[in-house]
């Protein structure tokens, strides 16, 4: 029988979905087959209605070996594991003669734990002596959430908290899930056997396709030790936020409330004097934080230095008698002593990691109105970990709907450790971009509008121009308004004031779950919705609901954010231009993105309108436009006002 041939494959694949092939998405089958082939790299650029996931999954699946699929988004998982690979797995099997096996992986705190549920949480002494589940009183909301996970654990097969629906508080869920490093170990602990997290590490193990998490791979990239079955090709999808997930996870923080719970937990493990010394050293630094102002610590002050010297040596005493003394009084003592190991070791690598002083990290206090003063520390940037630990041994594809800034993919490939698309050395990854467009008329569909006209917008100030300029768009679009803010503040003082003004239903973040306010700005045209970061990338709303989408100003980084400013003056050190590599970057992103949320289907038509004229004015202005799509471009608001006006009118003729 002869092997099948891509482009039957790719159509059996998008039948079986009920969708329709495109250019893009065979272009992008093509290049993922030949990189997969070739062992070499490729970043896609393939924009919304492509039919991305098709054009990775089928010449991947195809290829035979096992492929790893690393997604940032919980929807995009469930959308890959429940809709997207059974079908293709079954359109797939009579061509390719074998079913090929997949699975879901995360770590090991997405998951239930037994023991936890079971044996109870290991108690501090100002929690009381009381078991969680028998102090929670069932008519309170951690009580409900406990019950409910009781009942739970007896019908799930997987364990998974993105399973239960709807979802449980972090608190009731800390109570009955454990981290890697509280884990006991299958061998170790009564419930090994029927543990979901094993489980799920075995099914991985013998998946062609394993599913997970940006995290999950950061992970097994920082820690060296694999928790990623072996693997031949690697497809990132979601890639314009896997620098931002990874420096998450080589992030270490250090707070009081942190270094007390450790001190707690080794006290009753350890001898006197030890437990001593870590109390010691604990107040110490709680003193200190106390007096601590947001900011970076390019050199770490004299009495910092000296509370965390002081901190590292005590944590590694204390480590050293937890593994060398038993204590039969202890109930469950292997789970205590584990879950004291976990604490303690954590404030030892931070503490440790910080007086080392690598040039590579930014160190910087951070203060947060509930939650007071932490110490945190992150990597200047992760671009050699990225180079290093990702593109060797596999092929690796990277795709999104926004990979390519300014007209190339130079940008987003040096924050991932790449050389510039065709550099010939040896000693680099080879790599080849390539944009795959989209389905879309965009000069068609829809309008860039830049608000010329306005005030430049400071730091901070009312902008009552700016809320003028907002209130008469809406207005004119007869509401259907995501609007896209860079702060909460801003977003709050938006829908105060339109609130105010109009006679059209405001929504706000924070108001309500994400998902309600997403499900109720979809269900009523005259309805707005104005919020920050997560809506700029996490709005999927096609048709009437959504015909103008709102930038109030350009996000770039806030000026007093350490990290970015560290980065930024890093590559002004080594001579090139951080105001665009850093800033201009990030803000290109965030834009493409949000631009993203108004063309979702071929019927869509809208406006996106930025509230500030740096875009049209700056000289870096044609840099953020080029990184949007190509929308057909305007400054002239009595021409928008006239276009949202027609739209409007069009929509309710269709009955919306």
């Amino acid at each position: 029988m002869t092997k099948p041939s891509l482009p039957e494959l790719l159509h059996a694949a998008v039948s079986a979905v009920g969708g329709v092939e495109r250019p893009g998405q065979i272009a992008m089958a093509e290049a993922v087959a030949q990189a997969v082939d070739d062992g070499s790299h490729l970043l896609v650029q393939a924009g919304t209605g492509t039919g991305k996931s098709l054009g990775y999954l089928v010449p991947s699946v195809a290829h035979g070996e096992r492929v790893i699929i690393a997604t940032a988004t919980l929807a995009l998982q469930r959308q890959l594991v429940e809709r997207d690979l059974p079908r293709t797995v079954d359109a797939l099997h009579p061509l390719l003669r074998r079913r090929p096996e997949f699975a879901m992986l995360k770590g090991r705190s997405n998951y239930l734990c037994l023991h936890r549920l079971h044996e109870g949480v290991p108690q501090e002494e100002e929690d009381g002596l009381f078991d969680p589940f028998e102090s929670a009183t069932p008519t309170s909301k951690l009580g409900k959430d406990l019950l409910r996970l009781r009942d739970w654990a007896d019908e799930t097969e997987t364990g998974d908290r993105d399973a239960l629906t709807p979802g449980v508080s972090d608190r009731a869920w800390s109570q009955v899930s454990v981290t890697s490093r509280e884990c006991l170990g299958a061998s170790k602990c009564a419930y090994g056997a029927e543990c979901f997290a094993e489980m799920a590490r075995e099914r991985a193990k013998l998946s062609d396709v394993v599913v997970t998490n940006h995290a999950l791979l950061a992970i097994d990239a920082i820690e060296g030790a694999p928790v990623l079955p072996p693997h031949e090709v690697l497809v990132i999808d979601e890639a314009h936020e896997l620098v931002s997930r990874v420096t998450g996870a080589a992030t270490g923080e250090l707070t009081p409330g942190q270094v007390n719970r450790a001190v707690r937990r080794a006290a009753k493990l350890v001898n006197e004097k030890a437990a001593d010394s870590l109390q010691t050293a604990a107040e110490t630094f709680e003193r200190l934080m106390e007096l601590a102002l947001p900011g970076r610590l390019v050199e770490i002050p004299e009495d910092l230095g000296y509370a965390l010297l002081s901190l590292r040596d005590a944590s590694r005493t204390v480590i050293s008698a937890l593994g060398a003394t038993r204590d039969k009084s202890v109930q469950d003592e292997d789970a205590v002593r584990k879950q004291a190991l976990a604490s303690v070791e954590s404030i030892h690598g931070v503490a440790e990691r910080i007086t080392q002083g690598s040039e590579y990290d930014v160190v910087w206090y951070e203060r947060h109105d509930r939650f007071g003063a932490s110490l945190r520390v992150a990597p200047m940037n992760v671009s050699g970990l990225l180079r290093e630990k990702l593109f060797t041994d596999r092929s690796v594809v990277l795709t999104s709907a926004t990979l390519k800034l300014g007209g190339d993919f130079n940008g987003v490939g040096a924050s991932l450790g790449l050389s510039p698309e065709g550099t010939e050395r040896e000693d680099v990854p080879q790599w080849k971009g390539l944009d795959v467009g989209s389905p879309f008329d965009y000069p068609k569909q829809g309008i860039l509008y830049v608000a010329r006209h306005l005030a430049t917008p400071g730091r901070e100030g009312s902008r009552g121009d700016m809320m003028d300029e907002l209130a008469e768009l809406v207005e004119a679009a007869g509401g259907r308004t995501l609007g896209l803010f860079s702060s909460m503040r801003a977003a709050q003082a938006a829908a105060e004031e339109l609130r105010g003004r109009l006679d059209k239903p405001i929504l706000l973040q924070g108001e309500e779950t994400l998902g309600e306010l997403i499900k109720n700005f979809a269900a009523d045209p005259e309805t707005c919705l104005f919020g920050t970061l997560s809506l700029w990338q996490g709005v999927d709303v096609p048709g009437p609901s959504c015909q103008l989408v709102v930038m109030d100003r350009i996000p770039f980084p806030r000026p007093d954010d350490p990290l970015m400013s560290a980065r930024q003056k890093a590559v002004e050190d080594a001579g090139g231009n951080g105001f665009m590599a850093v800033a201009a970057t990030h803000a290109a992103l965030l834009m493409a993105q949000g631009a993203g949320r108004l063309v979702r289907a071929t019927g869509d038509r809208g406006v996106v309108a930025v509230l500030d004229p740096r875009l049209a004015n700056a000289r870096y202005g044609s840099f953020l436009r080029a990184s949007l799509p190509d929308f057909w471009y305007t400054t002239d608001r009595n021409q928008v006002r006239r276009s949202l006006a027609a739209i409007d009118a069009t929509a309710k003729a269709d009955g919306a």
